[in-house]
């Protein structure tokens, strides 16, 4: 039986489509993934994303030792501060995305992805070293992601204190619409401007209605989806995994080399960015009809070379956009490829990304 989040009755009440998502009950859609995606991009819209993990790593060396764990250098990080990092394996393979919240250098809290619950968790509290616990906080919390171009006003009016001073990826502590405990951060997912906010799971139904009675409109998975790949943000177990290094998913801009004492994972990268990458995760568009899908082949002179991660028909654009790995020599923008489609080839060109520009993506 797949797992429920707190908001589980509210998505029943407001008749969402529930499917199953990385083990958890989750709403795909309400109204339907095209209004959803438009409530985003105009106005505000509301996500559950409560499946989402979280750990807190304290101690007297707590920063000393994530450092070791993560891709990112949190010594460029001031506390107040968020940060979007990678935990990897010893080939450079990526074991998952995340966000790391630095309270202050003896407390940082971890946000994880769904799937990464456990695995994630387990995987820290092995390689942690002396002098910082791990512990797993998931069941601790609920999440809301409040998101588009009104969703400061919203959030911020139901804030103490205020956070619409708050930048892209800082956070505080505050009380919101009356719950106190709440962590609050200017992050998302969808390339608008908006905040995420952690509260406590059995608040977390007032919270919502709250930000409903706002004028947040909930959205789904499918909303979701379309939202980050138009600004092409990765999906884990799509775009990266443990098979793919940040490097081929075009995230290097995460990977500090040079930070003391590297990382678990860094020498498999300086030896790949030696050798020079191989494949490269790009951004496309189809030339020819039809939407790619996760999996899907992609073809050089008749010949499998790679295969898309993500696609689907742009709502802002009325285009099918993907990603796909590719051949390093295929990755330029203006490449032509073909990508086969229920067994037959449609054209495609490398472009760049992000596919659509909004005011988080810039």
């Amino acid at each position: 039986m797949a797992l429920r989040t707190p908001l589980y009755p509210a998505h029943l009440e407001a008749d969402a489509r529930m499917v199953e998502f990385a083990g958890w009950d989750m709403p795909v859609q309400y109204q339907g993934v095209l209004e959803e995606h438009k409530a985003v991009r105009e106005r505000v819209g509301l996500f559950d994303v409560s499946h989402m993990g979280e750990v807190l790593i304290e101690g007297p060396r707590a920063l000393e030792a994530t450092q070791r764990l993560i891709t990112n250098d949190l010594s460029r990080c001031a506390d107040g501060q968020a940060q979007y990092s990678a935990l990897l394996n010893e080939r450079g393979g990526v074991i998952d995305d995340i966000i790391v919240y630095r309270f202050s250098p003896e407390r940082l809290f971890i946000c994880v992805n769904a799937s990464g619950r456990e695995k994630d968790f387990e995987w820290m509290k092995a390689h942690i070293g002396e002098g910082a616990t791990v512990t797993q906080r998931s069941d601790d919390w609920a999440q809301i992601a409040v998101q588009g171009p009104l969703a400061a006003g919203v959030v911020d009016a139901l804030c103490e204190p205020r956070v619409i001073d708050l930048v892209y990826y800082h956070f505080r502590e505050a009380t919101v619409a009356g719950i106190a405990g709440c962590i609050v951060a200017r992050t998302g997912y969808t390339g608008e401007d908006g905040f995420e906010i952690f509260c406590p799971p059995l608040k977390s139904k007032q919270l919502w209605d709250t930000l409903r009675e706002k004028g947040g409109t909930p959205c789904g998975l499918g909303a979701r989806d379309s939202l980050r790949l138009e600004v092409a943000y990765r999906l884990y177990g799509n775009d990266m995994d443990a098979d793919h290094t940040p490097l081929e998913a075009g995230l290097g801009w995460i990977v500090k080399l040079d930070k003391p004492g590297g990382f678990i994972g860094s020498e498999a990268l300086k030896a790949q960015k030696a050798s020079g990458l191989k494949r490269k995760l790009v951004g496309f568009k189809l030339t020819g009809r039809g939407i790619a899908r996760h999996g899907y082949p992609v073809l050089s002179q008749g010949l499998r070379v790679g295969e898309v991660t993500s696609g689907t028909m742009s709502p802002m654009l009325k285009e099918p956009i993907g990603l796909a790995y590719v051949p390093a020599e295929l990755s330029k923008e203006g490449t032509v490829f073909t990508i086969e489609i229920r067994g037959k080839p449609v054209a495609a060109t490398v472009v760049k990304t992000p596919f659509v520009t909004k005011s988080a993506s810039k």
